[in-house]
Parts: C-alpha cells; sequence; structure tokens
C-alpha cells in the first residue's frame, strides 16, 4: 500500500512538472502543423465584450472571483482600477491563450462562427472545464448538431442557474450554430 501511494505521489509530480509545459508546446506545434491556427474575429470578440461588460474597477462576479476589465481574473485584488484601453488590451493578449485552448484540444478544422463560439465559451469557463467536458468530446466526434445541448448546459455558478450564464450559452450556441 505505501508503495502505491509513493508511486501515486510521484505520478502527480511528473504530471506538474516542466516536462508537462513542453508536451502541451509540442502538441500546439503538431496541432499547428496539420490544420491552420485560428484566431477570434471581431464578432467573437464583440460576444465576449458584450457578455463580460467592461469594468473598470476590481468587483467579485458572481461565483466569488475578483474580476476587472472583460472578465480578467489574473491576479486581480480588491481595490484594483484600470482604463478602458488597458481593459481592451488585456482582452486582446489574453484571447491568445483562450484561442490556443481550442486550438490544441479540437481535432477538427471549425468554421470561423464555431471557433468564435468555443472561445467565448472557454474565456468564460476555462481550458480546464474544456478539457474535462462532454462538449468537447462531442466535437472531437465531429458531432456539430450535438455541440450546442453541450453549451447550454454550462449556466451555473456555484451550483445555481444564472440568467446571464443562460443568455450567454444561448448566444454561444447560436453563434456556433450560424445563427
Amino acid at each position: 500500500m505505501h508503495k502505491w501511494i509513493g508511486w501515486l505521489t510521484n505520478l502527480m509530480k511528473n504530471l506538474e512538472s516542466p516536462t508537462t509545459k513542453r508536451v502541451d508546446a509540442a502538441d500546439a506545434v503538431k496541432a499547428s502543423t496539420y490544420r491552420n491556427i485560428m484566431k477570434t474575429s471581431k464578432a467573437g470578440i464583440d460576444l465576449i465584450k458584450q457578455f463580460e461588460g467592461c469594468e473598470t474597477k476590481a468587483y467579485k462576479c458572481p461565483a466569488g472571483v475578483w474580476t476587472i476589465g472583460y472578465g480578467h481574473i489574473k491576479g486581480v485584488k480588491e481595490g484594483d482600477v484600470i482604463t478602458e484601453q488597458q481593459a481592451e488590451d488585456m482582452l486582446i493578449a489574453e484571447l491568445d491563450e483562450y484561442e490556443g485552448y481550442i486550438n490544441v484540444n479540437v481535432a477538427l478544422t471549425l468554421k470561423q462562427c464555431q471557433y468564435d463560439a468555443m472561445v467565448s465559451w472557454v474565456y468564460n469557463l476555462g481550458g480546464g472545464n474544456l478539457r474535462s467536458s462532454t462538449l468537447l468530446k462531442v466535437i472531437n466526434a465531429d458531432d456539430m448538431d450535438g455541440v450546442p445541448a453541450q453549451m447550454l448546459r454550462w449556466n451555473k455558478a456555484n451550483g445555481k442557474v444564472l440568467e446571464g450564464l443562460t443568455r450567454r450559452r444561448q448566444a454561444e450556441a447560436d453563434m456556433f450554430s450560424g445563427n
């Protein structure tokens, strides 16, 4: 039993090691070799902006996370203040990360409207939720008709259905479907 716990501990350390980051980078290079790396269109950016809104003073979102700008959460603390231009710059800079989650994890080439909807979804929910989602499995199984229903499932914060998230998921599902 003790050996098994030691083996599991070493496995967990290895999963969080710098090697993992190199593997992720290698996956990104491999993905770009086989298909075009996409970027979010103006329509996709506008969708994110519409639902995130621009807040120049830090606030706690419904999930209880300090947030500023267009949904920026990294390193935000109570009392932070930014300009609208800084919010815009932060959004554009962060899009690279969220686009990367789609470019690396989605095995198929998406239409621009599908890609934009997925980037908005991941921008709001994060790459970890994408990687563990049935949504990703449905996309990678090329079941594009099943994707909108999977998107709509993600409308809760702290276990409560939120009207704003329900509207956002519907808008993302509509965009994904080309509506």
